[in-house]
C-alpha cells in the first residue's frame, strides 16, 4: 500500500508505469491499484484481467 495523490490527467499506460517505478510491482499481475486525485473526489482503478 502506498499513499499520496495522483495527477488525474494520466492515462492507463502512465499509471501502469507509476506502479512499475514506484511500487516495483507488475501492473499486469492481476492486482487492483487505486489512484486518488488531490481533492479526494476522483479515483481511477487500474486492474489487468489477463485479456488486454
Amino acid at each position: 500500500m502506498a499513499t499520496g495523490h495522483t495527477d488525474m490527467r494520466r492515462g492507463r499506460q502512465r499509471l501502469a508505469l507509476t506502479v512499475q517505478e514506484n511500487l516495483m510491482r507488475d501492473p499486469h499481475a492481476g492486482d487492483l491499484y487505486i489512484f486518488q486525485g488531490r481533492r479526494g473526489d476522483l479515483v481511477k482503478l487500474l486492474w489487468h484481467d489477463g485479456i488486454g
